[in-house]
């Protein structure tokens, strides 16, 4: 009984010690420092943190403590307070993945960015990642970003300026490619908005992920001025840079500016006058057919409102068809039709790529490849028909002999008399003389015709050069490459806009034909309706006793509803193409 009272003491001060918590009820560390008190020492951005906010009161089975490190990884524990940074950590799931203390520095030691001691400040950046990507590190202090950086600029950027610390992707990730530019170009606004407008940069933003980004050309950590011999895009080191993505690279091809601006006559002067040029045929031609078709649409209101179109009463030659175009060149005018609407489907979301459909019509047609396969296709169709359509015309002319093919009434070449019917239709718009009588061709046909000749010329030859820059580049300086962007971009949106505006208009929405004029692809007129239109043609066949030969049967009910579904359909499309365009012009 003596040696238990005697012992009573000891017990005593054993459950007066264990009755104290470790931690106090703020929170406090006062019981942690009579253990840890070199850690009182410390300067932490987490000074406002009580210990068990980190540490816990856990034991174990043997009574020993356990911490919430312990019990937590670390990244799991950072993100109790930190969730949203931890939650897109770049380094998780990698083999030697780091944690929160390998960048930020020892829980007790961790200071806030904006501190001079903080691992992570600016100017600790590239010692702190440099401990794992020590190769990365050593070229960026090579490059001319880490120049700049040593000589005391602040603006220059260090590891964080392009990799998010706690970014979601790897750069290697299609997502993370098409974000680079508009990185770079947060500092280089400049060259991004000249990348922007080339090939390159169309495509990488809709998608193509092959499409050549800032990084392919300029070594991202080791990115150094054109001028220094060693830099991936001086000239003596574009033909391999160049030649990573291209074969048969010549001298010729490395002398495409990938940061051409057509409108700075210091850039390059001859594609500033091509580019002028250009310009001037746009907005020549865009006037002079918007005075007249508008003029023309209110002479048609005003005629309407009028009474002046009658709608013609059927009778005995609403029965009879006079043949207007051939089953030749019906065929070839539905090859047209298909090959220009693929053409401008496929390269009308490349130019305005920032459009907002752009990335939708894109997505729909299969992506950047495939649009630009089905581009490739349409122009070789293009070639096709140009071709079947010439031998065609040498063949009339040398083994059939006929006449009037490039001269006269029957030609599709411009002359006198479709000036005179120019100003004499400028007259009736304006109420100041009687319509002209209509002949075989219009001037406004002709127009239409010899722009597909045109157009062909200057969009398929600016296109070969686009689709072939290695062989044109063998005999042509690199600057032509430029030059034929912008004639290839500016014809397109000259033929595009023009069929899909003024061709539809003088074809299909005057009160003569609308909704749809079928004779192109039915190949005939009803002989009311060729008098009512081609009267000098029509009394021109009367007088030669000529008629009879150009008569034939009424097209088929199937021909004629195949026709309207086929022809409603393309107008429906051109139609909303042309909507796209003028909606990109106004949001761009």
């Amino acid at each position: 009984m003596k040696r238990f009272l005697s012992c009573l003491p000891i017990f005593g001060c054993l459950l007066l010690l264990a009755s104290f918590p470790v931690f106090g009820e703020e929170g406090g560390p006062f019981d942690c420092l009579r253990c840890h008190d070199d850690i009182q020492s410390h300067s932490s951005a987490h000074e406002e943190l009580a210990c068990h906010d980190c540490h816990s009161n856990v034991t174990d089975r043997r009574g020993h403590r356990k911490t919430a490190l312990e019990t937590l990884s670390g990244a799991a524990l950072c993100a109790q307070c930190h969730e949203e940074a931890v939650g897109n950590l770049i380094h998780t799931g990698h083999v030697e993945e780091a944690s929160c203390a390998d960048c930020h520095g020892a829980p007790h030691d961790i200071s806030l960015v904006s501190a001079p001691a903080s691992l992570i400040a600016p100017e600790m950046q590239a010692e702190t990642c440099g401990k794992c990507h020590s190769d990365v590190s050593d070229l960026w202090h090579a490059s001319a970003h880490g120049t700049a950086w040593s000589k005391g600029n602040a603006e220059a950027p260090v590891c964080t300026s392009c990799h998010q610390a706690h970014g979601a992707a790897t750069p290697a990730l299609s997502s993370a490619r098409q974000e680079i530019p508009g990185q770079c170009g947060s500092c280089h606004g400049d060259l991004y908005s000249t990348y922007r407008i080339t090939f390159h940069g169309k495509s990488s933003k809709l998608g193509l992920e092959r499409g050549a980004i800032c990084t392919d050309c300029h070594t991202p950590h080791s990115s150094l001025p054109a001028s220094d011999p060693r830099s991936s895009v001086h000239p003596d080191q574009l033909g391999q840079t160049c030649g990573g993505c291209h074969v048969d690279v010549s001298g010729g091809f490395v002398g495409i500016d990938m940061h051409n601006d057509p409108t700075d006559p210091e850039d390059n002067v001859y594609v500033y006058w091509i580019y002028l040029m250009m310009m001037a045929l746009l907005i020549s031609v865009f006037a002079f057919f918007a005075l007249h078709d508008l003029l023309w649409l209110q002479r048609i209101l005003i005629g309407t409102w009028r009474g002046e179109f009658r709608p013609v009463k059927p009778g005995r030659d609403t029965q009879t068809y006079v043949r207007r175009f051939s089953g030749f060149y019906v065929f070839l005018h539905i090859v047209v039709v298909i090959t220009f609407l693929l053409l401008a489907l496929t390269g009308l979301p490349i130019k305005f790529h920032a459009a907002p459909w752009a990335q939708g019509l894109i997505d729909l047609l299969g992506g950047v490849e495939v649009a630009s396969l089905l581009h490739r296709i349409a122009a070789v169709g293009t070639f096709g028909y140009m071709v079947a359509h010439l031998v065609h015309l040498a063949y009339r002319a040398l083994v059939r002999r006929e006449s009037g093919l490039f001269w006269g009434p029957n030609s599709m070449v411009p002359q006198l008399q479709d000036i005179k019917d120019l100003v004499g239709n400028f007259r009736y718009f304006l109420y100041l003389g009687p319509r002209p009588e209509g002949d075989r061709w219009t001037y406004w046909e002709k127009f239409d015709y010899l722009a597909v000749f045109w157009g062909v010329m200057i969009i398929g030859l600016s296109g070969l050069m686009l689709w072939f820059p290695a062989f044109f580049t063998q005999f042509l300086p690199g600057w032509a490459i430029n030059a034929a962007l912008v004639v290839h971009s500016d014809e397109a949106l000259l033929a595009t806009g023009f069929i899909f505006v003024f061709h539809l208009f003088h074809t299909h929405l005057r009160p003569e034909s609308f909704p749809m004029d079928a004779v192109v692809f039915t190949g005939s007129m009803t002989l009311e309706r060729f008098k009512e239109e081609r009267p000098l043609e029509y009394q021109r066949l009367v007088e030669r006793g000529e008629l009879d030969n150009w008569l034939t049967e009424p097209p088929g009910r199937g021909t004629i509803i195949w026709s309207y579904v086929f022809g409603l359909a393309t107008l429906t499309v051109g139609v909303l193409l042309a909507v796209a365009i003028f909606w990109a012009l106004l949001s761009g």
